[in-house]
């Protein structure tokens, strides 16, 4: 509040208060006795800011300007698009904007996107689902995420085709098994059990070899073959659904398209240069861009069921495989011998080895996890050292759970 304002304020407050007249205060001011009995409403209603000026808070657009070229000229801002760019000056700066003057002065300051738009075939668009948790689609995509890293690492995702809010995202060095366990895990503890799973045809889903079931799966009634995936989604009760083409999953292929742009961005002003901090990070972005992203469905009622107490993430998001136990407490997986530690267990007992990153390699049996070591190798050769031990668990982890079934 500059003299001037303050002068009128405390004239204007002794009027209310009777020490002076409408025309005593009116000559002081140079106001009309009409223009005075306004402000005298206005400070009785408002009080003292009523008597600043309209712009006094309002910046400048010459100073706004400047403020934005400064801004948009920092390195880490290079590859931000325009609608990102937006949401960061409002996040960060407190500068609010529409997208077209943000647009149109960036373009009169020959600042071009870098995103390049082109015309693409038109599609018949497919219309939401009308519940959260009805359908959700999953899908991977490698990218460049890191600035100054070559290397492509990536991202798998889960998104609500009702809502198109993001149930999961987590990365990998490669598509896999285990970052799609990752974001079903997130899914499942942060949201629920949904419906159904709309996915491509990669043999992480799907089988390849059809008609190919074993004399256990047969006995137990199995028809088709199943992939260790999919007999997770059987045991949840979700059902998974054959995506024929990329544009069927379009909801997920789109936010691939906007997450490629922004999390460069976003990786770069968080100092975030590897993939343990990008899942760090990741966890409370999906919490920001739904926020900000999702629509509401047209019902509200969700089809999303809560999981089961019973069941335990830890052993379920595992790659399983049936087998027998000798005399001595001892199995064979790929031709390596593996001993049980601390179990009492009859001969030709049926057991479950389960494998995945988070647990190594374990036993279940009557519900409890058993720990194992190799014994023997590939070539019938006695295991001694502990380094190999590491080694042979380390490339069953790796073929199991971290290959990338495409190029396998």
């Amino acid at each position: 509040m500059n003299k001037k304002e303050e002068l009128k304020a405390h004239i204007i407050k002794c009027c209310v208060e009777g020490n002076m007249t409408v025309k005593q205060a009116a000559n002081r001011l140079g106001f009309s006795e009409r223009y005075i009995k306004k402000l005298k409403a206005r400070y009785k209603e408002y009080g003292v800011s009523s008597m600043l000026h309209g712009n006094c808070v309002r910046q400048p657009k010459r100073t706004l300007d400047i403020a934005l070229l400064d801004i948009r000229k920092q390195p880490e801002f290079d590859t931000v698009n325009v609608m990102h760019f937006k949401d960061i000056l409002e996040e960060k700066y407190n500068i609010i904007v529409s997208y077209s003057f943000l647009y149109n002065f960036l373009k009169q300051n020959n600042i071009k996107s870098p995103r390049k738009h082109r015309k693409t075939k038109v599609h018949h668009r497919r219309n939401r689902r009308s519940k959260i948790g009805e359908l959700l689609q999953i899908d991977a995509t490698p990218h460049e995420f890191f600035v100054g890293d070559n290397n492509k690492y990536t991202l798998h995702g889960l998104i609500d085709d009702a809502s198109g809010q993001i149930t999961g995202l987590y990365m990998c060095k490669n598509e896999c098994m285990q970052g799609y366990f990752e974001v079903i895990r997130q899914t499942l503890k942060n949201f629920g059990v949904p419906e159904n799973i709309y996915a491509d045809g990669s043999s992480i889903f799907f089988t390849t070899k059809k008609d190919k079931l074993t004399l256990e799966e047969q006995l137990s009634g199995i028809e088709e073959p199943n992939t260790q995936f999919g007999k997770i989604m059987n045991e949840l009760g979700i059902h998974l659904i054959h995506a024929g083409s990329s544009q069927a999953k379009s909801r997920i292929e789109r936010l691939w398209n906007t997450l490629h742009d922004r999390l460069i961005t976003e990786f770069k002003i968080n100092n975030i240069t590897n993939m343990e901090q990008a899942n760090m990070f990741l966890k409370e972005y999906i919490k920001k861009y739904n926020k900000k992203y999702k629509v509401k469905p047209k019902d509200k009622k969700k089809a999303f069921i809560p999981l089961l107490k019973s069941v335990n993430l830890v052993t379920l998001l595992t790659v399983k495989y049936k087998r027998t136990v000798d005399n001595g407490a001892c199995f064979s997986l790929n031709n390596v011998s593996f001993k049980i530690k601390n179990i009492d267990i009859l001969p030709r007992t049926r057991i479950d080895v389960l494998i995945s990153k988070k647990i190594g390699i374990k036993v279940l049996y009557k519900n409890k996890l058993y720990t194992v070591i190799p014994i023997y190798d590939k070539n019938d050769i006695p295991i001694e050292k502990i380094e190999s031990i590491e080694n042979i668990i380390a490339e069953f982890i790796y073929f199991n759970c971290l290959k990338n079934e495409r190029i396998a």
